[in-house]
């Protein structure tokens, strides 16, 4: 057995003796979009804090904890706040929460954060559908001795955010009226904001919004043969594209003006699935 998948079994262990609950759907929420936990009929709590060898989230925004409950009828695991690279845990602490959900019978993983606008259309308060994504510019999870029990060495990346799940947002999004961008996601690592001379490059590259999260969960749950979709909350424009400085303030702000549009979409959108 591996390290990574030993590690995993005893994070498991630990929460299965706080909880039994099976859920279908793991959802990650992003900076300042913690609310939607709100939105869930609970079940069972789990600070991060209360499972040995789990990273806890040290930034403004993520509470740190495991939900577990019903959105509709839907069984949800959602971590309220997510941990990163930028917070000086090794890749593979970033993306051990993926596979625990994963572990715990989650099928599909609903990624969710607060990006720069990169794009032309791209506004402050617009939410935008992943449809790919670019993350060469941070480690890959996968580096290192392939735990065989998740996953094959060398998992294919064609379609990371299915089709299905793109067009059941998609179809969500127009039946509420909500306006509803697409796009390519690029992870950088933070935490300082990107110049703007990386946000040309990443706007060359074919990039729509940029972060410091959600590529490297992406990566691992395909590699865990999870069902992947994502959404980005544009709380800015990147880095040289306006004349307002970047703040961590200002990602807040932005999600809370967006704040009902969002929980509608994403309540609506795990309800059908």
């Amino acid at each position: 057995m591996s390290k990574v998948y030993d590690r995993l079994e005893k994070c498991f262990k630990q929460v299965r003796e706080k909880t039994d609950f099976q859920p279908k759907v793991a959802l990650i929420l992003g900076s300042g979009l913690g609310d939607f936990a709100n939105e869930i009929k609970v079940e069972a709590e789990i600070p991060y804090g209360d499972i040995d060898g789990f990273p806890v989230s040290t930034v403004a925004g993520h509470d740190g904890r495991f939900i577990f409950g019903y959105v509709g009828s839907v069984p949800v695991v959602c971590m309220k706040g997510r941990v990163h690279y930028y917070e000086g845990y090794a890749m593979e602490d970033v993306v051990l929460p993926t596979r625990l959900m994963h572990m715990m019978g989650a099928e599909i993983l609903f990624l969710t954060n607060a990006a720069g606008g990169v794009g032309d259309d791209m506004e402050a308060g617009d939410l935008m559908m992943i449809t790919d994504h670019i993350a060469c510019f941070v480690p890959n999870p996968l580096i290192g001795p392939n735990p065989e029990e998740l996953g094959t060495r060398f998992p294919d990346m064609s379609e990371i955010y299915g089709k299905d799940l793109r067009e059941l947002i998609r179809s969500t999004a127009a039946e509420k009226g909500i306006d509803l961008k697409e796009g390519v996601y690029c992870q950088l690592t933070g935490p300082s904001y990107e110049s703007p001379a990386e946000i040309r490059m990443v706007k060359t590259f074919g990039g729509d919004a940029v972060g410091m999260s959600t590529a490297v969960e992406a990566i691992a749950g395909r590699h865990a043969g999870m069902r992947i979709c994502g959404i980005s909350l544009i709380s800015n424009k990147a880095a040289g594209l306006s004349a307002t400085p970047l703040s961590h303030k200002e990602v807040q702000e932005a999600a809370d003006k967006a704040s009902a549009k969002f929980k509608t979409l994403v309540r609506e959108i795990i309800t059908k699935m």
